[in-house]
């Protein structure tokens, strides 16, 4: 069996490295902090090919650049362009399990880039849509996907499947389970991902393609976020607020802006969330009966979201969860599909 794994970097490196850089200077260049962030990885992947030489086996280790990751210039946040696998091949031809160093890959110029944080899950569904994969395993911390945050939500379920819609929504809204441009990918190049732990051999949760198992209207699960401030602007118009914004020239216009600091939010997520008053409907009733003021809601496809105080965001999403019996659901059936692989040349990815 041919093997590509990404590797991310060791817990609390990443968090080291930043700390040290803004120890030396208070606005570090994003190109140095790149160079600086990425060899986090790259300690990972040479470290795990020398675990893997020990243990009989041949492994190479692969920076982004070596793995034939290209991206733009947007240092810190930088956006995939092409993948081009061909060493990742040869390696597989010679026999070797190859280790790809996540979140980095390389811009035109010839300087490291890195993908955000959450970029190795990037990096993973890239490789698989390069080297034709169609289904992509990302180990983790956790499980799987969850119903809720089970350190918030007591009774929170795992899920056996999802959608690619529904899990964009749930990260978006603020699960942390996978990155949000991840399940984008994921979803523009048919690829099935596999949430599981890394320390159980326990199925996790499918990411799979719609199939006519998702039509359904039933919720799929509460996401939280923290710390969501609300921005209010006044004395503009929307058409001139939001050239403003697609311009990233807010700061350049004098706009009457105030702000609540002071809030979070919470989102029901559901396959089939447009145009229904129900879901509304019982998230405010939910909010109102555990005595929890809602200061914002907006509804959107596949999810109603709504502000409230920043204490209150647990008690809201355990209130959600328990007011859509959750808790009670049957798990999914996987619609996963069988791994496929070919050889390929550059596959473009942005």
């Amino acid at each position: 069996m041919q093997v590509v794994a990404v590797l991310s970097a060791m817990g609390g490196t990443t968090d080291e490295l930043v700390r040290q850089a803004y120890g030396l200077s208070a606005e570090p260049q994003w190109r140095e902090l790149d160079a600086l962030l990425s060899v986090g990885e790259m300690i990972s992947c040479s470290l795990a090919a020398m675990a893997v030489h020990e243990l009989g086996e041949r492994a190479v280790s692969l920076t982004g650049s070596q793995a034939g990751i290209f991206t733009n210039d947007s240092h810190g946040n930088a956006r995939l362009l092409q993948v081009s696998p061909r060493r990742i091949i040869e390696a597989l031809e010679e026999g070797a399990i190859v280790l790809v160093a996540g979140f980095q890959g390389v811009s035109g110029g010839g300087d490291v880039t890195t993908l955000g944080r959450g970029g190795s899950d990037a990096t993973a569904v890239a490789l698989a849509a390069a080297l034709g994969a169609r289904e992509c395993d990302i180990f983790t911390d956790v499980p799987g996907v969850f119903t809720a945050d089970p350190r918030v939500v007591t009774n929170a379920r795992k899920l056996a499947a999802v959608s690619h819609e529904e899990m964009l929504q749930l990260a978006d809204a603020g699960a942390r389970v996978l990155q949000t441009r991840a399940v984008e990918l994921a979803a523009a190049r048919n690829i099935d991902i596999h949430v599981r732990s890394s320390f159980t051999s326990e199925p996790g949760t499918w990411i799979c393609r719609r199939t006519t198992s998702f039509e359904s209207e039933r919720v799929s699960g509460i996401a939280h976020i923290g710390h969501d401030p609300l921005y209010t602007v006044s004395c503009q118009s929307p058409a001139m607020v939001s050239a403003a914004l697609a311009q990233r020239g807010l700061a350049a216009v004098d706009l009457d802006v105030s702000v609540r600091d002071d809030l979070g939010s919470v989102s029901v997520v559901s396959a089939m969330v447009v145009n229904r008053s129900d879901v509304t409907a019982t998230v405010l009733s939910a909010l109102e009966t555990g005595g929890i003021p809602a200061h914002l809601i907006t509804c959107m496809p596949n999810r109603v979201s709504c502000h409230v105080l920043a204490d209150d965001v647990g008690r809201a999403a355990q209130a959600l969860h328990d007011a859509f019996q959750l808790h009670a659901g049957e798990e999914r059936i996987s619609a996963s599909s069988g791994a496929e692989t070919s050889r390929t040349g550059p596959v473009p990815v942005s």
